[in-house]
């Protein structure tokens, strides 16, 4: 299937709701056992807690949309689509290390594709909608906690220009979700360039499906690097720009203190987008090896171990997409570790880079200065437990001589005043742009989470939603919302709700 064919192709198309919105389905070009028809469970009695309207005017849909109670039964589950109905996709997945050859979306289906203004292809999938064929004898269903934690780390990493996944509308269903205690359940509308997973690949492999194989390769290029097409090996160049793109993302994390808390392969995305914010969170104190997923006992996924863990997942890719890469076996493999060496520089190349802007720095004109210098505030950071977020800003703010430095901080700060240009306004500039002055923190997502349950008031929800849009803003430094925890507010664990 080249990309004429596919531009051409009839899609499935549902039309829905007076609003007129069409929801293509271009994965149903793949053959049926790259996914299974499914249908959600109907909420009893769903409300609406949150909607996207920013994200829902980019992708085009009308502008009262929501307001359609047509809309609300279709994201509630109580108006069920037909012809073709939602599906959930087939993958694989390594999960902790130990490799699954069957999994697949268990809570999760995709209503369909729905195309922005601009040309670009979106996944509308709902999360917490019931049992799949690929439940596993779960329920398929999400307590509203991971819902509205999802909905808030997913709209903070947007925001600060994190590669992610984006949450449209956040419903409570009005039924119970039972888990070690009893809690209301929700739905989370989840938007992405796709669904498609590094496990979706590990999944035809694990079969030998090598017909299956070869048209997921044809697909992901088309729709996600059509510039593999003209490769001379373009299953070979489509792992280097997965590799680039996860690279880049993984950077990311790093550079903002984000830790994923669950990378397994099944949660890693081809588009190279953040998604599953599941045990995830946002650095408080700085602590190299901090955990904080419940399910991490062996703290795999700890926050220095990201950028390994990607290249591993990488590997694990390019095991699955090796039969596709031409040449004998030595060959292949030879390609393939090439493509994979990349990983490295390009993560390097743009954390460096990141991390040089979080401290004013020109990394361009002194790369090795200015990543020394990291490392070294990393350290002075963790001996002295000092907020991630929070110490760029004190920087700052001691740059622009309105307030002192601690003392603690003190002798790193004289050392970087050496390194910076004379024109200090230019690097205040930079250290704007890149330092958040507010993060979605645990512990205000967890005081959300506590008085929706308890109180069904959302008022700290969407006052914390409404500070993260606009994360670079300096006026938040006064807002509760922007301060670390209490130790006593401090969250240690975080969890999945599966």
């Amino acid at each position: 299937m080249n990309r004429a064919t596919f531009a051409a192709k009839a899609y499935a198309k549902v039309t829905t709701m007076e609003t007129s919105v069409q929801f293509e389905q271009t994965y149903r070009q793949l053959p049926e056992r790259f996914y299974s028809n499914e249908y959600a469970k109907a909420a009893s009695a769903p409300s609406l807690l949150a909607f996207n309207e920013d994200l829902a005017a980019s992708l085009g849909l009308p502008k009262n949309w929501i307001a359609d109670e047509e809309v609300l039964a279709l994201l509630s589950g109580r108006r069920q689509l037909e012809d073709p109905p939602p599906l959930s996709m087939h993958y694989a997945g390594h999960q902790f290390g130990h490799f699954n050859p069957s999994l697949g979306d268990g809570r999760a289906i995709l209503i369909g594709e729905i195309v922005s203004p601009d040309g670009r292809r979106f996944d509308v999938q709902l999360k917490g909608s019931g049992p799949t064929t690929h439940s596993r004898g779960g329920d398929g269903l999400a307590p509203l906690g991971p819902v509205i934690r999802e909905y808030l780390m997913s709209e903070f990493m947007f925001r600060v220009g994190v590669p992610t996944s984006r949450s449209l509308a956040a419903i409570a269903t009005g039924d119970s979700v039972y888990r070690e205690r009893t809690e209301p359940g929700g739905i989370l509308t989840r938007v992405a360039s796709s669904h498609i997973r590094f496990g979706t690949f590990q999944y035809f492999a694990a079969r030998a499906d090598q017909d299956a194989l070869e048209r997921l390769v044809t697909y992901v290029i088309d729709r996600h690097y059509p510039e593999c097409a003209a490769a001379e090996q373009p299953a070979l160049a489509l792992l280097e720009a997965i590799t680039l793109r996860t690279a880049r993302l993984i950077a990311a994390w790093q550079a903002l203190g984000f830790i994923h808390g669950v990378m397994n392969t099944d949660n890693m995305l081809i588009c190279g987008e953040t998604i599953d914010y599941g045990p995830c969170a946002l650095m408080d104190t700085f602590r190299a090896d901090q955990v904080f997923s419940s399910i991490d006992q062996g703290s795999r996924y700890a926050f220095h171990q990201q950028p390994g863990i990607g290249q591993w997942n990488l590997m694990a890719l390019a095991d699955a997409l090796l039969p596709m890469i031409r040449g004998d076996q030595d060959t292949k493999i030879a390609l393939a570790k090439g493509a994979l060496e990349t990983y490295a520089p390009a993560f390097q190349a743009a954390y460096a880079a990141q991390t040089a802007a979080k401290l004013g720095l020109a990394h361009e004109e002194a790369p090795q200065e200015s990543e020394s210098q990291f490392q070294s505030l990393l350290v002075c950071m963790q001996s002295n437990q000092l907020d991630y977020t929070q110490t760029f800003i004190e920087l700052e703010r001691g740059l622009m001589e309105e307030a002192p430095v601690r003392e603690s901080l003190k002798p790193w700060f004289d050392d970087w005043l050496k390194t910076l240009p004379l024109d200090k306004d230019s690097a205040i500039r930079a250290m704007r742009r890149a330092n958040p002055s507010i993060i979605a923190r645990n512990h205000q997502i967890e005081f959300a989470i506590a008085e929706a349950y308890q109180k069904n008031d959302l008022s700290r929800f969407h006052g914390l939603l409404g500070a993260i849009k606009t994360p670079f803003d300096r006026t938040h430094l006064e807002s509760p919302f922007a301060t670390p925890p209490q130790p006593e507010e401090t969250v240690l664990r975080t969890f999945c709700g599966t």
